[in-house]
């Protein structure tokens, strides 16, 4: 799976605080709920779409579940902004040292799991992987427009 870009031109870390919501979580199965939670009570705040926010959740979901299953990191950090009108960013960043990057997963037809870089491909205007400046780890991103 190729991101469809690999620069991250909007970083969160650098926008306006009242348009960012970050948490920082356990590497737990029980986390992805957590942070699919306060994701979804911090965009209902926000003027934007209700697709736009469930989609946007939905991301948070799944790759907070790809830094949990995939990497030994014992905390993620986890972020959602506004990047321009309309437009979200969402981010996980783990502290995943190793350097590989994203694998490829080709799931079967009745294979539970696998599809969570599909549905993000599928659902972002763009997304991709780069080394955090927060965690060291990777960061991973999508964004999204209205």
């Amino acid at each position: 799976m190729t991101p469809t870009t690999t620069s991250s031109p909007d970083l969160l870390d650098i926008a306006d605080p009242d348009q960012t919501h970050w948490i920082t979580l356990l590497s737990h199965h029980s986390s992805v709920r957590i942070a699919r939670r306060s994701m979804r009570h911090r965009l209902s705040g926000w003027p934007l779409p209700g697709e736009l926010c469930a989609d946007a959740v939905l991301l948070v979901s799944e790759l907070a579940t790809n830094a949990v299953l995939h990497t030994s990191s014992v905390r993620i950090l986890c972020g959602i902004g506004i990047v321009a009108p309309g437009r979200l960013r969402v981010e996980v960043h783990d502290h995943d040292y190793s350097g590989q990057g994203l694998t490829r997963r080709e799931p079967g037809p009745d294979d539970e799991g696998g599809r969570g870089l599909v549905l993000v491909e599928h659902l972002a205007d763009s997304w991709g992987v780069d080394r955090s400046r927060l965690t060291s780890g990777n960061a991973v991103w999508a964004t999204l427009s209205a």
